[in-house]
Protein backbone atom coordinates (compact mmCIF):
# COMPACT_ATOMS: atom_id res chain seq x y z
CA UNK A 1 0.00 0.00 0.00
CA UNK A 2 1.65 3.66 -1.31
CA UNK A 3 2.40 5.57 1.69
CA UNK A 4 -0.20 9.15 1.48
CA UNK A 5 2.10 12.28 1.06
CA UNK A 6 3.51 14.09 3.44
CA UNK A 7 2.91 17.86 3.51
CA UNK A 8 4.98 19.96 5.90
CA UNK A 9 3.35 23.24 6.68
CA UNK A 10 4.45 26.78 7.97
CA UNK A 11 1.49 29.16 9.66
CA UNK A 12 -0.54 26.77 10.40
CA UNK A 13 -2.32 27.82 13.37
CA UNK A 14 -3.35 31.29 11.44
CA UNK A 15 -6.45 31.94 9.99
CA UNK A 16 -6.02 30.62 6.70
CA UNK A 17 -3.76 28.06 8.10
CA UNK A 18 -6.98 26.13 9.80
CA UNK A 19 -8.61 26.16 6.28
CA UNK A 20 -5.94 24.27 4.26
CA UNK A 21 -4.94 21.99 7.00
CA UNK A 22 -9.12 20.67 7.32
CA UNK A 23 -8.14 20.69 3.07
CA UNK A 24 -5.46 18.32 3.40
CA UNK A 25 -6.14 16.20 5.96
CA UNK A 26 -9.89 15.65 3.75
CA UNK A 27 -7.23 14.45 1.08
CA UNK A 28 -5.63 11.85 3.54
CA UNK A 29 -2.38 13.23 3.66
CA UNK A 30 0.05 13.35 6.46
CA UNK A 31 0.89 16.50 8.33
CA UNK A 32 3.63 17.96 9.84
CA UNK A 33 3.48 21.33 11.13
CA UNK A 34 5.65 24.11 12.54
CA UNK A 35 4.54 25.69 16.18
CA UNK A 36 5.85 28.25 17.36
CA UNK A 37 5.61 28.63 21.58
CA UNK A 38 2.89 30.24 22.61
CA UNK A 39 1.00 29.84 18.79
CA UNK A 40 -2.84 28.98 19.25
CA UNK A 41 -3.74 25.35 20.02
CA UNK A 42 -4.81 23.27 17.44
CA UNK A 43 -8.23 21.30 17.30
CA UNK A 44 -6.81 17.93 20.09
CA UNK A 45 -8.36 15.91 17.24
CA UNK A 46 -6.45 16.58 14.25
CA UNK A 47 -4.01 14.10 13.54
CA UNK A 48 -0.61 16.02 12.78
CA UNK A 49 3.25 15.83 13.72
CA UNK A 50 4.00 18.99 15.56
CA UNK A 51 7.41 20.43 15.10
CA UNK A 52 8.41 23.35 18.05
CA UNK A 53 10.18 26.17 16.23
CA UNK A 54 9.58 29.11 13.90
CA UNK A 55 11.21 30.91 11.25
CA UNK A 56 14.11 31.71 12.84
CA UNK A 57 15.02 28.27 13.95
CA UNK A 58 17.08 26.66 10.74
CA UNK A 59 17.49 23.15 13.00
CA UNK A 60 13.16 23.77 13.55
CA UNK A 61 12.98 24.19 9.57
CA UNK A 62 15.13 21.00 8.52
CA UNK A 63 13.23 18.86 10.58
CA UNK A 64 9.83 20.34 9.50
CA UNK A 65 10.50 19.87 5.39
CA UNK A 66 12.86 16.56 6.00
CA UNK A 67 10.76 13.89 3.78
CA UNK A 68 8.33 16.13 2.39
CA UNK A 69 6.47 15.84 -0.73
CA UNK A 70 5.57 19.34 -0.75
CA UNK A 71 6.36 22.25 1.43
CA UNK A 72 3.54 25.17 2.46
CA UNK A 73 4.60 28.55 3.32
CA UNK A 74 1.60 30.15 4.99
CA UNK A 75 3.43 32.12 8.00
CA UNK A 76 3.98 35.71 7.76
CA UNK A 77 3.46 39.36 9.26
CA UNK A 78 0.62 41.42 8.47
CA UNK A 79 1.29 43.98 11.33
CA UNK A 80 4.54 45.46 12.72
CA UNK A 81 6.18 48.57 13.70
CA UNK A 82 9.00 48.54 11.66
CA UNK A 83 10.15 47.67 8.17
CA UNK A 84 12.94 45.63 9.69
CA UNK A 85 10.70 43.24 11.60
CA UNK A 86 8.90 43.02 8.07
CA UNK A 87 11.87 41.93 6.12
CA UNK A 88 12.63 39.57 8.93
CA UNK A 89 10.07 37.07 9.09
CA UNK A 90 8.55 37.80 5.32
CA UNK A 91 11.65 37.81 4.01
CA UNK A 92 14.38 36.40 5.74
CA UNK A 93 12.40 33.75 7.01
CA UNK A 94 10.95 32.38 3.84
CA UNK A 95 14.72 32.42 2.47
CA UNK A 96 15.41 30.05 5.78
CA UNK A 97 12.96 27.72 4.80
CA UNK A 98 13.44 27.59 1.14
CA UNK A 99 17.17 26.82 2.33
CA UNK A 100 16.41 23.84 4.32
CA UNK A 101 13.82 22.55 1.88
CA UNK A 102 16.57 22.33 -0.55
CA UNK A 103 18.90 21.15 1.89
CA UNK A 104 16.54 18.56 3.59
CA UNK A 105 13.36 17.55 1.01
CA UNK A 106 15.11 18.57 -2.36
CA UNK A 107 12.16 16.84 -4.28
CA UNK A 108 9.59 18.45 -2.42
CA UNK A 109 7.45 21.33 -4.26
CA UNK A 110 7.51 24.91 -2.50
CA UNK A 111 4.28 26.10 -2.19
CA UNK A 112 4.44 29.92 -1.09
CA UNK A 113 1.62 31.93 -0.22
CA UNK A 114 2.40 35.49 -0.96
CA UNK A 115 0.04 38.52 -1.35
CA UNK A 116 -1.22 40.37 -3.78
CA UNK A 117 0.85 43.43 -2.16
CA UNK A 118 3.83 41.76 -3.46
CA UNK A 119 2.67 43.58 -7.10
CA UNK A 120 3.60 47.49 -5.68
CA UNK A 121 6.26 47.14 -3.44
CA UNK A 122 6.53 51.03 -3.54
CA UNK A 123 3.60 51.15 -1.43
CA UNK A 124 4.15 49.81 2.23
CA UNK A 125 6.26 47.70 3.98
CA UNK A 126 4.37 44.70 3.81
CA UNK A 127 4.37 44.53 0.44
CA UNK A 128 7.90 45.31 -0.18
CA UNK A 129 8.40 42.25 2.17
CA UNK A 130 6.51 40.08 0.68
CA UNK A 131 7.52 40.94 -3.09
CA UNK A 132 11.24 40.63 -1.25
CA UNK A 133 10.46 37.09 0.04
CA UNK A 134 9.41 35.63 -2.96
CA UNK A 135 12.65 35.97 -4.80
CA UNK A 136 14.66 35.42 -1.90
CA UNK A 137 12.87 32.35 -1.75
CA UNK A 138 12.87 31.33 -5.07
CA UNK A 139 17.05 32.29 -4.96
CA UNK A 140 17.97 29.59 -2.21
CA UNK A 141 15.96 26.98 -3.98
CA UNK A 142 18.02 26.87 -7.03
CA UNK A 143 17.61 26.80 -10.36
CA UNK A 144 16.34 23.24 -10.66
CA UNK A 145 13.69 22.98 -7.77
CA UNK A 146 9.77 23.03 -7.68
CA UNK A 147 8.10 25.98 -6.54
CA UNK A 148 5.13 27.52 -6.96
CA UNK A 149 4.33 31.41 -5.70
CA UNK A 150 0.21 32.16 -5.09
CA UNK A 151 -0.64 35.87 -4.66
CA UNK A 152 -4.61 35.62 -3.58
CA UNK A 153 -6.64 38.65 -3.24
CA UNK A 154 -8.58 39.61 0.23
CA UNK A 155 -9.33 36.71 2.18
CA UNK A 156 -12.01 36.46 4.19
CA UNK A 157 -13.97 33.56 5.58
CA UNK A 158 -14.91 32.19 9.06
CA UNK A 159 -12.02 33.23 11.79
CA UNK A 160 -10.76 35.81 10.00
CA UNK A 161 -10.53 38.08 13.36
CA UNK A 162 -8.48 40.71 11.43
CA UNK A 163 -11.65 40.58 9.28
CA UNK A 164 -14.04 42.06 11.78
CA UNK A 165 -12.76 45.66 11.37
CA UNK A 166 -15.17 45.40 8.32
CA UNK A 167 -17.44 44.75 11.12
CA UNK A 168 -16.87 47.65 12.81
CA UNK A 169 -16.82 49.69 9.53
CA UNK A 170 -20.12 48.74 7.86
CA UNK A 171 -21.89 49.05 11.26
CA UNK A 172 -21.06 52.48 11.86
CA UNK A 173 -23.25 55.81 11.82
CA UNK A 174 -21.28 57.36 8.58
CA UNK A 175 -19.05 55.33 6.13
CA UNK A 176 -15.85 56.63 5.24
CA UNK A 177 -14.91 56.25 1.50
CA UNK A 178 -12.07 56.99 -1.20
CA UNK A 179 -13.18 59.42 -3.64
CA UNK A 180 -13.21 58.88 -7.05
CA UNK A 181 -12.37 56.88 -8.65
CA UNK A 182 -13.29 54.12 -6.58
CA UNK A 183 -10.25 51.46 -5.41
CA UNK A 184 -11.39 48.01 -7.27
CA UNK A 185 -9.96 45.39 -5.15
CA UNK A 186 -10.20 41.16 -5.68
CA UNK A 187 -11.26 38.87 -3.30
CA UNK A 188 -11.53 35.03 -2.55
CA UNK A 189 -12.84 33.01 0.16
CA UNK A 190 -10.00 31.14 2.58
CA UNK A 191 -11.61 27.52 1.78
CA UNK A 192 -11.10 27.99 -2.45
CA UNK A 193 -7.65 29.48 -1.04
CA UNK A 194 -7.11 26.25 0.16
CA UNK A 195 -8.43 24.44 -2.25
CA UNK A 196 -6.35 26.29 -5.00
CA UNK A 197 -2.94 25.17 -2.33
CA UNK A 198 -4.15 21.43 -2.48
CA UNK A 199 -4.40 21.52 -6.16
CA UNK A 200 -0.67 22.69 -6.57
CA UNK A 201 1.11 20.86 -4.01
CA UNK A 202 1.28 17.82 -5.60
CA UNK A 203 1.20 18.46 -9.27
CA UNK A 204 0.40 21.00 -11.73
CA UNK A 205 2.56 24.02 -12.96
CA UNK A 206 5.88 24.86 -11.53
CA UNK A 207 8.44 27.45 -11.68
CA UNK A 208 5.71 30.17 -11.69
CA UNK A 209 3.49 33.06 -10.27
CA UNK A 210 0.17 32.91 -10.21
CA UNK A 211 -2.64 35.37 -8.71
CA UNK A 212 -5.95 34.06 -6.77
CA UNK A 213 -9.22 35.55 -6.76
CA UNK A 214 -13.14 34.48 -7.25
CA UNK A 215 -14.57 34.20 -10.66
CA UNK A 216 -15.03 37.87 -10.53
CA UNK A 217 -11.38 38.36 -11.11
CA UNK A 218 -11.39 41.99 -11.86
CA UNK A 219 -12.53 42.48 -8.51
CA UNK A 220 -15.16 44.55 -7.02
CA UNK A 221 -15.57 48.05 -5.92
CA UNK A 222 -15.26 49.52 -2.25
CA UNK A 223 -18.86 50.62 -1.71
CA UNK A 224 -20.06 47.23 -3.61
CA UNK A 225 -18.64 45.46 -1.26
CA UNK A 226 -19.67 47.41 1.55
CA UNK A 227 -23.44 47.97 0.17
CA UNK A 228 -23.39 43.34 -0.03
CA UNK A 229 -22.58 43.55 4.04
CA UNK A 230 -25.25 46.08 5.02
CA UNK A 231 -27.91 44.79 3.22
CA UNK A 232 -26.99 41.40 4.80
CA UNK A 233 -27.42 43.48 8.32
CA UNK A 234 -30.34 45.28 7.11
CA UNK A 235 -28.58 48.46 7.50
CA UNK A 236 -29.17 51.80 5.00
CA UNK A 237 -25.12 52.65 4.43
CA UNK A 238 -24.49 56.39 4.80
CA UNK A 239 -21.42 57.22 2.99
CA UNK A 240 -19.41 59.77 3.38
CA UNK A 241 -16.33 60.47 0.67
CA UNK A 242 -13.15 61.71 1.93
CA UNK A 243 -9.77 62.82 0.27
CA UNK A 244 -6.79 60.38 0.00
CA UNK A 245 -4.91 63.15 2.55
CA UNK A 246 -7.74 62.21 4.86
CA UNK A 247 -7.33 58.97 5.12
CA UNK A 248 -3.03 59.05 5.24
CA UNK A 249 -3.37 61.24 7.92
CA UNK A 250 -5.93 58.82 9.59
CA UNK A 251 -2.76 56.42 9.00
CA UNK A 252 0.04 58.19 10.09
CA UNK A 253 -2.11 59.41 13.65
CA UNK A 254 -3.11 55.06 13.85
CA UNK A 255 0.69 54.88 13.32
CA UNK A 256 1.76 57.44 16.17
CA UNK A 257 -0.76 55.82 18.62
CA UNK A 258 1.54 52.53 18.08
CA UNK A 259 4.73 54.22 18.10
CA UNK A 260 3.03 54.84 22.39
CA UNK A 261 1.97 51.85 22.93
CA UNK A 262 4.42 49.79 21.12
CA UNK A 263 1.51 47.03 19.73
CA UNK A 264 1.63 47.02 16.05
CA UNK A 265 -1.47 48.27 14.29
CA UNK A 266 -2.57 46.30 10.80
CA UNK A 267 -3.99 49.86 9.88
CA UNK A 268 -0.91 52.75 9.24
CA UNK A 269 0.05 55.04 6.52
CA UNK A 270 1.23 52.10 5.07
CA UNK A 271 -1.78 50.37 4.76
CA UNK A 272 -4.11 53.36 4.04
CA UNK A 273 -1.73 53.43 1.06
CA UNK A 274 -2.58 49.92 0.04
CA UNK A 275 -6.28 50.80 0.87
CA UNK A 276 -6.08 53.86 -1.55
CA UNK A 277 -4.31 51.84 -4.51
CA UNK A 278 -7.09 52.19 -7.16
CA UNK A 279 -6.45 48.61 -8.86
CA UNK A 280 -6.32 45.25 -7.11
CA UNK A 281 -8.23 43.78 -9.32
CA UNK A 282 -6.94 40.35 -11.26
CA UNK A 283 -7.07 39.04 -14.71
CA UNK A 284 -7.72 35.16 -16.43
CA UNK A 285 -3.72 35.02 -17.18
CA UNK A 286 -2.65 35.65 -14.10
CA UNK A 287 -5.11 32.76 -12.45
CA UNK A 288 -4.55 29.00 -12.31
CA UNK A 289 -5.29 26.68 -15.05
CA UNK A 290 -8.54 25.86 -14.93
CA UNK A 291 -8.08 22.20 -14.94
CA UNK A 292 -5.87 22.35 -11.73
CA UNK A 293 -7.95 24.92 -9.81
CA UNK A 294 -10.96 26.86 -10.24
CA UNK A 295 -12.90 29.07 -7.37
CA UNK A 296 -16.88 27.64 -6.11
CA UNK A 297 -17.36 30.18 -3.75
CA UNK A 298 -19.07 33.52 -4.81
CA UNK A 299 -18.85 36.59 -2.82
CA UNK A 300 -22.43 36.66 -1.90
CA UNK A 301 -21.93 33.07 -0.50
CA UNK A 302 -19.04 33.81 0.94
CA UNK A 303 -20.17 37.08 2.64
CA UNK A 304 -22.72 35.16 4.32
CA UNK A 305 -21.21 32.74 5.33
CA UNK A 306 -18.72 35.28 7.27
CA UNK A 307 -21.89 36.78 8.77
CA UNK A 308 -22.82 33.32 9.94
CA UNK A 309 -19.15 33.42 12.03
CA UNK A 310 -20.11 36.42 13.18
CA UNK A 311 -23.45 36.26 14.63
CA UNK A 312 -21.73 32.94 16.25
CA UNK A 313 -19.80 35.50 18.38
CA UNK A 314 -22.81 37.35 19.05
CA UNK A 315 -21.15 40.61 16.97
CA UNK A 316 -24.11 40.79 14.63
CA UNK A 317 -27.28 39.40 14.42
CA UNK A 318 -28.18 36.57 11.67
CA UNK A 319 -28.02 37.77 8.21
CA UNK A 320 -31.37 38.47 6.39
CA UNK A 321 -32.52 35.67 3.70
CA UNK A 322 -31.11 36.00 0.37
Amino acid sequence: MTEAPLVAVTGATGFLGRHVLDTLTDKGWRLRVLVRGGAAPLPPARSVELVRGDLADGEALQRLVRGATAVVHLAGLTKARRRADFLEVNRDGSARLAAATSASAPGARLVLISSLAAREPHLSAYAESKQAGEAAAIAALGEKASWVVLRPGVIYGPGDREGLALRRLVSAPIIPVPRAPEPHISFVHAQDVATAIAGVCLAGPSRAVFEVADEHVGGYGWREILCRLCAMLQREPRFVPVPDAMLLASGAAADAWSSITGRPSLFGRDKARELLHRNWGSSAERQLPSLVWAPRISLQAGLRDMLGWWASLGLVKAAAPA
